[in-house]
């Protein structure tokens, strides 16, 4: 069954159940104050014929004679017949006093003790007959009475005045009233219906817009929205969906530019590899065809082995990379000096930069505790200060130290090519190089060494900044928290 028709069905229950409930409650209300409005209007007739047609004097002895006045009496009847009224006077619970001929019934033994007592008798249905022939059973007639009883001076019981008007007048009224009622139902279950059918439509066309943008969402389509009115548990459903569409497109577009990076990858790798293995097949061909004199096979047989170096190089830094991208390399932090270290690196890349017309300076106190992992530092040190060599000429590098907030601060500072901000976004990337035509330089040529440099700080906890301008140079500046608790 289509959810339209549920929810149809569901509203229409409820809304049914919601009329009959108060329609059964209406119809037992307006019966009830039916009854009472009949029985109050009956004691008002009772009370009026007492007054007017009932008489108690006290004779000369000092007994008491009950009278009625038959004349008043009997107008009383003619005007009360034409309403469908019928009154009775008892003088004990058996004897009818007036009229003769008219509506009897039967007083029980319990009634009269509560008539004795002052209580007025209501009662819905008692059934009575017509003239003295109880036999005949065509006479008889079911009334609503009310039983009202009459007392002297002495409060003693003289008679009592039975009021009654036909139950099938009753009945009428409430035929009329259960007609009408059962048309006011009918049609508000018809309104029930096409209410319930709006709801349900208004409902299921909601859940539709969500499950048609469900359908996009899984045809590949990350665009589509839902409006948000926050109004109810719908539009909290659609507001989930939207922010699950938004993580979906993020997710979508991170697995591409995952995907863009990793092909990146492999044809940069397969660039890097193929350079010095085309240089090693080609002098090993020379070598095998005597093609090489013999004057110049030490000097191929050294390239070789540079080349050779160069590839065991490229594959290590990216099996080290690896281990530290993916934290399986166990860090030994410790508290050392790092002016030592800074010393010891300008000294190892002194040669290097003199090669290219640049000079190292350092600057700092004399010592300088760094929390760390040593050998990881020197790493850190040695790839930094090198790509600086890589990309100066005729310039400086300057390495300078101090200690900061619970801290220590390191900064290599060149005067180099610089980078622009595009550049700046993609030097942390692998085998990313900020100048192209330096592709084969000696030294950095993998271009792993900043990737590893951003992935061993991240291991320490620590932070790796870079201000750069073309053509102005560049400072990285290095920040090692100190150890927790001190």
């Amino acid at each position: 069954m289509k959810l339209i028709y549920q929810q149809m069905i569901a509203f229409f229950v409820v809304i049914t159940a919601l009329l009959a409930i108060l329609g059964f409650s209406f119809f037992h209300v307006t019966k009830t104050l039916i009854y009472e409005n009949t029985w109050n209007q009956l004691e008002g007739y009772a009370y009026s014929l007492k007054t007017q047609s009932m008489t108690i004097e006290r004779g000369a002895n000092g007994k008491q004679t009950f009278t009625l006045d038959i004349g008043k009496l009997q107008t009383s009847e003619l005007l009360l017949r034409n309403q469908q009224v019928h009154f009775t006077i008892y003088t004990t619970r058996n004897k009818v006093m007036y009229p003769d001929q008219g509506y009897q019934s039967t007083i029980s033994t319990s009634d009269w003790k509560k008539l004795e007592s002052g209580q007025i008798i209501r009662r819905k249905s008692d059934l009575g007959w017509r003239g003295p022939d109880k036999a005949k059973v065509q006479n008889q007639q079911r009334m609503t009475d009310i039983l009202a009883p009459c007392f002297d001076q002495s409060g003693q019981l003289v008679a009592v005045i039975s009021v009654g008007a036909k139950v099938s007048s009753l009945q009428e009224s409430f035929t009329k009233i259960q007609r009408n009622l059962f048309y006011v139902l009918l049609f508000s279950a018809l309104l029930g219906v096409a209410i319930s059918y709006l709801l349900a439509h208004y409902i299921t066309k909601r859940i539709s817009k969500l499950r048609n943008a469900t359908r996009a969402v899984a045809n590949g389509d990350f665009d589509v929205t839902l409006v948000d009115h926050k109004r109810d548990e719908l539009d909290d459903l659609a507001n989930d969906f939207n922010q699950m569409t938004s993580s979906l497109k993020q997710s979508n577009e991170e697995i591409s530019r995952q995907e863009q990076k990793r092909r990146q990858f492999m044809a940069d790798a397969a660039h890097e590899m193929r350079t010095p293995l085309t240089t090693i097949n080609g002098l090993l061909e020379g070598l095998a065809y005597d093609a090489i004199p013999e004057e110049s096979k030490e000097k191929s047989i050294e390239l070789m082995r540079n080349e050779t170096r160069r590839l065991i190089r490229l594959v290590n830094e990216n099996l080290d990379y690896e281990k530290i991208r993916s934290g399986q390399i166990e860090l030994r932090r410790t508290t050392f000096d790092a002016m030592n270290v800074i010393h010891n690196v300008a000294a190892q890349l002194k040669k290097k930069a003199q090669s290219a017309g640049d000079t190292i300076e350092v600057a700092g106190p004399t010592k300088l505790p760094v929390f760390a992992d040593y050998d990881r530092f020197v790493q850190i040190m040695f790839n930094i200060t090198q790509n600086a060599v890589q990309f100066t000429t005729n310039g400086v590098i300057r390495i300078s130290a101090e200690r900061g907030y619970k801290s220590s601060i390191l900064r290599i500072a060149d005067n180099g090519i610089g980078m622009d901000d595009e550049q700046l976004k993609n030097i942390w990337e692998r085998y990313y190089k900020a100048d192209a035509s330096r592709r084969n330089t000696k030294y950095g040529e993998s271009g792993l060494g900043l990737a590893i440099v951003q992935q061993l700080m991240e291991q320490h906890g620590g932070k790796v900044e870079v201000i750069s301008k073309p053509n102005k140079g560049s400072t990285f500046t290095l920040i090692f928290p100190d150890e927790k608790g001190k």
